[in-house]
């Protein structure tokens, strides 16, 4: 889908998003100092304004996905069947809609994606599934999922653990959904990346790619970059401890398609998709931000959304979501950043 600018024209530099000092225009409204997380990430800002809110008798929160929608407002998922319209700027909600199954039940709804004709697209754990959707919720069809990665008994794939990203790669042709944890019989920690292309108004199946994700860590979100490459949300939770948040820049073009091999164990000859680090968020500002449980950074939550916003000057304007699982130790908070992504022949 085409990006849409939510942002005012951002007249610094590359160099000055990294800047503790530089100053911008911020979707969470106003404008606020940039602070460096790393040399590719800066934050901007961050809101609670929507924590432990309804709308409309619908509780907002348990954000699970974000999309821009064509309108450029803001689509905000939750993993409880509901899907949001965040006004752009405020970010506050202006609607709603139910979503369930074929068979009116609901979803673990986790990936999200506005079609270019404005259809949804929208991947649950529970089977797990992808369906279009029509704007006010309607069923329009599902997409086949290979056996393998739905969940055992019927597949190799583990229950809340299956397609938690969902995006359209450059150029609208190909669809991925990115599963959060491991198939049975794969090496702990390497992760499918199912993919599908467009046949017409539907998709078929595609290439498929590992990824190896961090100790201890899944795949959150994953989200398409203007160029072809990938953003990757992994992120873990440690009782006593809180979160763990990295951002990594995934690129697929040399990876192996394992759609037809069986484990993923590491093997000669099977390439994964090579990943750079962006930023880890435990080293971003905490800009002033209270946790409600330990946390080693008090900014930090449990990250699921994730989706691009605009691009200026080099950089991507990105807004995160955090899902809190309508928890009373747990936040709905929304973040902006900046991304700089390294030039492709240095990854």
């Amino acid at each position: 889908m085409r990006l849409r600018i939510l942002l005012a024209t951002v007249t610094a530099t590359v160099a000055a998003a990294a800047s503790p000092a530089a100053a911008g225009p911020s979707p969470l409204g106003g404008t606020t100092a940039i602070h460096a997380c790393s040399s590719h990430v800066a934050v901007e800002s961050f809101s609670d304004a929507l924590d432990k809110q309804t709308y409309e008798g619908t509780f907002v929160g348990n954000f699970s996905a974000l999309a821009v929608d064509r309108d450029g407002q803001i689509a905000a998922l939750s993993d409880r069947s509901s899907l949001f319209t965040l006004r752009r700027g405020s970010l506050k909600p202006t609607g709603v809609v139910g979503l369930a199954d074929d068979k009116g039940a609901a979803l673990d709804s986790e990936g999200l994606v506005v079609d270019r004709d404005g259809t949804r697209l929208v991947s649950s754990e529970t089977e797990p599934s992808v369906r279009r959707y029509s704007r006010d919720g309607k069923i329009l069809d599902s997409l086949p999922v290979p056996s393998a990665l739905e969940v055992a008994p019927a597949g190799r794939a583990t229950s809340n653990l299956t397609f938690e990203g969902l995006t359209l790669l450059s150029g609208g042709h190909r669809l991925l959904a990115g599963m959060e944890g491991s198939l049975s019989g794969d090496t702990s920690g390497i992760v499918r990346f199912q993919t599908w292309t467009r046949q017409g108004r539907h998709f078929s199946l595609a290439a498929q790619y590992g990824y190896r994700t961090d100790t201890g860590l899944g795949v959150s979100e994953t989200t398409a970059t203007p160029d072809g490459r990938l953003l990757v949300l992994e992120r873990g939770f440690t009782a006593g401890y809180g979160n763990t948040v990295r951002l990594y820049l995934a690129d697929l073009r040399h990876a192996t398609d394992t759609r037809r091999i069986n484990t993923l164990a590491g093997q000669d000859g099977v390439r994964l998709a090579r990943k750079t680090l962006l930023a880890d968020l435990l080293d971003c500002p905490s800009l002033g931000a209270q946790a409600k449980q330990p946390q080693p950074n008090p900014l930090l939550d449990n990250i699921e959304g994730m989706t691009i916003t605009g691009a200026s000057h080099g950089r991507l304007n990105v807004l995160l979501a955090s899902d809190d699982n309508q928890n009373t130790a747990q936040i709905t908070r929304l973040y902006s950043l900046w991304v700089r992504l390294p030039h492709p022949s240095a990854h």
